[in-house]
């Protein structure tokens, strides 16, 4: 067929990752139509209707993350500019807030992270960041975004018809047979030449591929049993001084965060793992935050005023889809996003990798590489190579967390032993390690940049020297906040 040949898109799921696709796929004289389970939110049908007022944006159910921070890392924002020129003009004028990760206080297992200058993040929330790039994305020749669909499975076409058939019902239906023109109202196949999976953790593509005598391939899953919670919080002017804090969880102690986000609201989050996961309550959170290696975000908790309920979130697991080993992959599907791997939310990489997931699929469509025999295995096997790194680093930090035995392969012994080797410089001091650690974290460089010989020199230089002293505890609040949770420690 080719990829010219490529008229009829369907991407299932209009998330982040599927409508990063879609803009991705989108050109004229092609219909990409993406399909969702949610209805249509208020605030996207005011873009239709100027005269619609318009609400803010508000967390959806097939989002269940929607309530806790998110995170633009600069890679990811860069490619989503690539997709949709100007997006981050959008959210920064929307209230997204600009934040140099390198200012953060910022206390790791070893210590507290130097100051340095490292490349801008956006935060805001997830309602925000979805509405858009979904305005953005319908927006685009030829795009449709149909919400309140379930997609209940694929038919290939028989000869003659189209090469997929896309069976959809409306969402809360039971799982119905659907010919290919629609067996009752509401009922529908829609036609596809090629049928992207965007549809997250809760794929059924496994299900769908063994419908079709294709056999799923098998799947990777590192679990620590990490959990969230999260409230919004209302801080007086200047009271933080700092842009956010961070407390990474360690082994048998958790963590948490307070970053910023659109409206002058901040997010306080707990995070643990199994027995060590922060409690639903707020009374509960606030014990959990005291009890935390560095008092601090429970102070920023007591400083501010708090708006609605504790939300909290536990579906953390790592799980990858080995689709790339799958022998006969069908032509004309693929798959994207968390149906494809999905990473621990805490470390705020998986919409990056859509973004990048999204990038390949328009170098692949500009190249003619979209579609033909072996075409989409090709590009799922290149899509499961980009989710490599952040899978290696998410499942790592997660193996250690959740104290799961290590790899004992000689490599990841090795690069492990540095890695700790260049965070303790970190803590006591070294900026370089400290970026080139951040780099990798924010998906801006590979491995090997670990090994870059200035990096090696500075670590021969502590060998001969010492560490020198530890990085020391940065201000966090102004002076007049009250001690009114615990004390410094």
């Amino acid at each position: 067929m080719g990829a010219q040949g490529v008229r009829d898109v369907v991407v299932v799921g209009a998330s982040v990752a599927g409508l990063l696709a879609a803009a991705a796929l989108a050109r004229d004289g092609r219909a990409v139509t993406l399909l969702d389970r949610d209805a249509l939110t208020d605030a996207d049908r005011a873009d239709a209707d100027p005269t619609h007022a318009v609400p803010a944006p508000a967390p959806r159910p097939g989002v269940p993350q929607g309530r806790q921070p998110h995170m633009l890392l600069h890679r990811g924002l860069a490619s989503i500019d690539e997709l949709l020129p100007g997006l981050s003009d959008d959210l920064r004028a929307a209230g997204a807030v600009p934040v140099d990760t390198g200012r953060l206080a910022w206390l790791g297992t070893g210590g507290w992270a130097p100051p340095s200058r490292q490349p801008e993040v956006l935060l805001a929330s997830r309602p925000l960041i979805e509405h858009l790039v979904r305005r953005r994305v319908r927006a685009l020749p030829g795009v449709r975004v149909v919400g309140g669909q379930r997609v209940t499975g694929l038919r290939h076409g028989r000869p003659g018809e189209p090469r997929w058939w896309v069976d959809a019902v409306p969402a809360g239906w039971s799982d119905v047979p659907v010919g290919p023109a629609g067996a009752a109202p509401g009922r529908r196949a829609r036609p596809a030449d090629l049928v992207v999976d965007a549809s997250g953790r809760a794929s059924r593509l496994p299900v769908w591929l063994d419908a079709i005598g294709v056999r799923p391939g098998p799947v990777e899953e590192v679990d620590a049993q990490v959990g969230y919670a999260t409230v919004r919080v209302r801080l007086p002017a200047g009271r933080l001084l700092a842009p956010g804090v961070v407390v990474l969880p360690q082994p048998g102690r958790g963590g948490g965060l307070a970053v910023p986000a659109e409206g002058g609201w901040w997010t306080v989050s707990g995070t643990g793992a199994g027995a060590h996961r922060p409690p639903r309550d707020l009374a509960g959170l606030q014990e959990f935050l005291t009890s935390l290696p560095d008092d601090s975000l429970a102070r920023v908790l007591a400083a501010g005023q708090v708006e609605g309920d504790v939300a909290t979130h536990r579906q953390t697991a790592n799980r990858r889809h080995r689709y790339d080993t799958v022998v006969g992959w069908p032509d004309g599907l693929l798959v994207v996003g968390d149906a494809l791997c999905a990473f621990n939310p805490v470390y705020g990489q998986g919409m990056t990798v859509a973004a990048l997931d999204a990038l390949a699929l328009r170098r692949a469509d500009a190249d003619g590489r979209l579609d033909g025999p072996g075409a989409a295995a090709r590009l799922v096997r290149e899509c499961v190579r980009i989710g490599e790194l952040p899978w290696q680093t998410a499942t790592g930090a997660d193996t250690a967390l959740a104290g799961l035995p290590a790899s004992r392969d000689l490599v990841s012994v090795l690069v492990g032993r540095w890695i700790g080797a260049l965070d303790e410089m970190s803590t006591h001091g070294d900026v370089a390690a400290q970026v080139a650690l951040s780099r990798i974290y924010q998906l801006a460089a590979g491995p090997t940049s670990l090994l870059h010989p200035r990096l090696v020199a500075r670590w021969l230089r502590t060998r001969v020297r010492g560490l020198g002293p530890p990085v020391p505890r940065p201000t966090v609040l102004s002076d007049d906040v009250p001690e009114a949770v615990g004390g410094g420690r």
